[in-house]
């Protein structure tokens, strides 16, 4: 039984230095207990993608704290739990796998979203050349079935140097490209979210595989990384 949904439940409600500090122990327990979830994730990920062996479970997760320097929001602390699994680290502008824990709004991720304007680039390129591929992958059963189509923020206009009338327009429009789906609460309970888990990443393998193959150059000799 999971402790996750009712920490974060009662943090929403009580975003303060002072109920935290109150509270330490409580949430030191759901971060550790989260952890080993993640510890479980990365080992299912390192059986196809052998560069997750090196990773720890800290190494993917993401500091409570928020940053608050220029947001009108002041809260001091995110109200979810999430960890973020790329190959080359959370860090990377290439695409990695998300996981969102959050009451009523968990759900799984993956892709790359907001890239760099050089990385944007490089998929743009991808897509010039591969768009039907990308189609392919998007258009899989399986893959439908589970993401339904590539999300993103697009631009209002094609894109420059890019014609209008370009066969995959609507994917060179974008400016993320990421796929979700939802987590119910119970999955989140009793601990079915780590098979579900690994299952989505799985079928998002070739998403993933296209995007790394795009962005592949920049990470390897721009030295943006």
């Amino acid at each position: 039984m999971r402790l996750y949904l009712e920490f974060l439940s009662e943090l929403a409600q009580n975003n303060s230095k002072e109920w935290m500090d109150t509270h330490k122990k409580q949430y030191l327990e759901c971060k550790e207990e989260f952890l080993e979830d993640v510890a479980v994730i990365l080992k299912g990920l390192a059986e196809w993608e052998p560069a997750f062996e090196a990773f720890k479970p800290k190494d993917c997760v993401f500091r409570q704290n928020r940053d608050v320097r220029f947001s009108a929001n002041k809260d001091p602390y995110k109200i979810n739990f999430a960890a973020y699994f790329s190959p080359k680290g959370k860090k990377s502008e290439g695409p990695g796998y998300y996981l969102h824990i959050q009451p009523g709004q968990s759900f799984l991720g993956g892709g790359i979203y907001m890239p760099m304007g050089e990385t944007l680039k490089k998929i743009r390129k991808e897509i010039d050349y591969s768009g039907a591929e990308l189609s392919r992958i998007e258009n899989e059963a399986s893959f439908k079935k589970a993401f339904g189509e590539i999300q993103g923020e697009k631009l209002k206009t094609s894109p420059r140097d890019y014609d209008a009338g370009h066969e995959f327009i609507e994917y060179l429009k974008l400016k993320s490209f990421t796929v979700t789906t939802p987590l119910k609460d119970q999955e989140i309970k009793n601990g079915q979210f780590i098979k579900r888990a690994l299952e989505a990443f799985n079928t998002m393998r070739p998403f993933q595989e296209f995007l790394s193959k795009a962005v592949e150059e920049v990470e390897d000799g721009s030295g943006l990384l």
